[in-house]
Formats: C-alpha cells, structure tokens, sequence
C-alpha cells in the first residue's frame, strides 16, 4: 500500500513533530546545497527550530550573502522613489569615476609612469605584482610554444607515415612493372622465335647441305635444223664459254 497523505499542519505529537523536522530539515539543507552547484547559485538558509536552535546553510558566506540581501532591498526601495533614483544613480556614476582612475593610476604605475609618490612598500608590491604578472606571461608563452612543438609534432608523425605508405605503393608500382617488362619481353621472345622459325617448310628436291655442282647442258634447238648446223653451233658455244 502506498503511503498516506499527510495533512499540512501543525503535528501535535512533540516527538512526530521533532522526527519530522529533523527529516524535513536535511532534506531541505540538502536541495540548498544542490540548487547552489547545479545552477551556480548564491544560497543562504536559515533555519530556527522551535526549540530556538539555529540550522544555517550558505555557498559562500552568510554575511555576503545578508549584506547583498540588504543592499538589494535597499536599493529596491530607494529605486520607487524619483529623486532617491537620481542620488542612486549619481552615487553609481561617481563609483564608477573613481574606479575608473583608479584602475588608469595602477596602469601608468605598472607602465613605470608616475611613481614618484610611492613609498618603499608600495614600490615593492608594484614590483611584485610586475614579477607575478611577467611570470604568468612567459608561463602563457612557454605552454603555447610547448603546444605547437607538439602540434608539430603530430604533423611531423602523420606525413612520416604518408611518406612509407607512399614508399610502399611506389615498390608495389616498380615491382608490377618489373613483372609486366618481363611478361612483355617472353612475349617478344616468343613472337621473334615465331618469325625465324616458321611451322611450314619448303622442299626443294635436294639436301640444302650437299655442295652442288654446275654442269654445262646442250642447249635445246628451238627450230628444226640439220644435224650439223647444230653440231656447229654447240662447237662454237662450248669455245665461247
């Protein structure tokens, strides 16, 4: 069964109205506590039990956050009015005035300006602050010259991998191109074997190798003519040759 609602009123029973305050109390610290961490709140909570005990919770001072409370309401008040807006607003200005030449006095002085009227002890704080000032500089300087040598750095590690895998397609390129000189070279090869030794062969009655000899055959007559007219001639050709 879920449990009962509970009336909002006063709990007559002394010890139920105690456990309950105590309960109600933490619950109550602790979501203060929360609300000044989640949304970067300025929280103070007050609490007096009934027996007069004072339970109290702040973010960051309770005398800050009194002093604001006060300020706050007084200004509120003072803002309804017209003229009191006026003097408000001119008490604001000359503030602002005064800080104003404040802050250019303690730059001229932190520019080596204007420090005649300086004693000792404002000399050495000015110093100081100029030691802590230098220092945070160069502390600032140093992390960004550390960060781009590490940046650097990177990009020095990240083109020296692009360059051996570079390197690497470049071999794989040389070692496809070894391999297809070499297909393109059998090729050749085989086409030259080919062309000097064709499939076919010509016959020509007689061994290639066997020395030949030229022997002087009779001419053969081409007309009919007497036996001794020819005997003539082949005579007379045999002399001439």
């Amino acid at each position: 069964m879920g449990r009962g609602r509970i009336a909002i009123r006063r709990i007559d029973n002394l010890t139920n109205r105690q456990v309950t305050f105590s309960k109600r109390r933490n619950g109550l610290l602790k979501k203060a506590r929360e609300l000044s961490i989640l949304c970067d709140a300025e929280v103070g909570l007050m609490v007096f039990s009934s027996t007069g005990k004072l339970y109290d919770y702040a973010s960051t001072s309770m005398k800050s956050i009194i002093e604001r409370y006060n300020k706050q309401k007084e200004d509120e008040h003072q803002l309804m009015d017209p003229a009191s807006q006026v003097k408000f607003w001119q008490r604001e200005a000359a503030s602002l005035r005064q800080q104003l030449q404040d802050l250019q006095e303690s730059h001229r002085q932190l520019k080596g300006e204007e420090l005649s009227g300086l004693g000792i002890k404002e000399l050495q704080r000015l110093e100081n602050q100029l030691e802590m000032s230098l220092k945070g500089v160069r502390m600032k300087k140093d992390q960004i010259l550390i960060d781009e040598i590490n940046e650097l750095h990177q990009k020095e590690s990240h083109l020296h991998q692009e360059n051996v895998e570079l390197h690497k397609k470049i071999d794989l390129i040389h070692k496809e191109n070894a391999e297809l000189q070499k297909v393109i070279e059998a090729r050749r090869t085989e086409e030259g074997i080919t062309t000097s030794n064709p499939s076919y062969t010509i016959s020509y009655g007689y061994d290639i190798l066997e020395p030949i000899s030229l022997q002087q055959s009779q001419p053969q007559p081409q007309y009919s003519e007497s036996p001794a007219t020819a005997m003539n001639l082949g005579y007379s050709l045999k002399l001439m040759l």
